[in-house]
């Protein structure tokens, strides 16, 4: 049986290495999605994923997927994507929308309406973000993620267009490593995420790693003007101005 967390807010999680080995990472349920739960969660490697028909649900796998910044695997036919610039990136510029459409493209979604609150609260507090990718003024692609210190975890991820996704993940990572974030968390493993360079590191060592990295500090506040000069200076075509509709 697991864990039920206390109702109060700053309530302790069990240690992250009791989580169960089946369904691997689950360690704890209840509480809420606090900002002061959600960045305790965090800082400790773990996240929240359930249903509308579950209380929340807290994880943290065995084995961790992450994605080391300066390692994201651009293969060739991407390469020459990036190079025809066809996609243009932003940051922070649509965090709802791009959330919104997190949840809109999958037939069975985490997304809640409590969690899309709950993650636009810690959006408005500068500590999640969220990367675009427009097509001719249209929001074509997304992602979006909590950071703490020079830790990025990153959440969910949409593309309406063949290899948006791919090409935020392939122009997001080295921003990343030039802001001195070695890791991205991609949580779960997924084919799409082995496929752009992602790593299985074990539970331990990622909450090792966690633990340092959250205390480093990072860049505060809206990532806007941020990424888009990062992206140049990274050795990256730099994101053209885009005014979402």
């Amino acid at each position: 049986m697991i864990p039920r967390l206390g109702n109060e807010p700053g309530a302790p999680f069990p240690p992250p290495d009791t989580a169960l080995d089946e369904p691997d990472g689950l360690l704890a349920w209840g509480g809420d999605l606090s900002t002061e739960r959600l960045l305790v969660a965090y800082r400790q490697g773990i996240f929240p994923w359930y249903s509308d028909d579950e209380p929340p649900l807290w994880w943290c796998p065995a084995q961790r997927c992450v994605i080391p910044t300066n390692q994201v695997h651009v293969a060739r036919r991407l390469a020459r994507l990036l190079r025809q610039g066809r996609f243009a990136l932003t940051a922070d510029r649509a965090f709802d929308a791009v959330v919104e459409a997190c949840a809109a493209t999958r037939a069975a979604t985490w997304i809640t309406r409590d969690m899309a609150t709950a993650y636009a609260r810690l959006h408005e507090l500068g500590h999640a973000h969220s990367i675009e990718a427009w097509q001719d003024g249209t929001l074509v692609g997304g992602l979006y993620g909590v950071s703490i210190g020079r830790m990025f975890f990153g959440e969910s991820m949409f593309s309406l267009r063949t290899d948006a996704s791919k090409v935020i993940l392939a122009q997001l990572c080295p921003v990343l490593h030039y802001w001195g974030f070695p890791l991205l968390d991609g949580q779960v493993a997924s084919a799409h995420l082995f496929r752009m360079g992602a790593q299985l590191m074990p539970r331990a060592r990622f909450l090792e790693e966690v633990g340092r990295l959250t205390q480093l500090p990072g860049p505060a506040g809206n990532w806007t003007a941020a990424f888009n000069a990062s992206l140049s200076a990274g050795g990256q075509a730099p994101a053209r101005t885009v005014t979402p509709p």
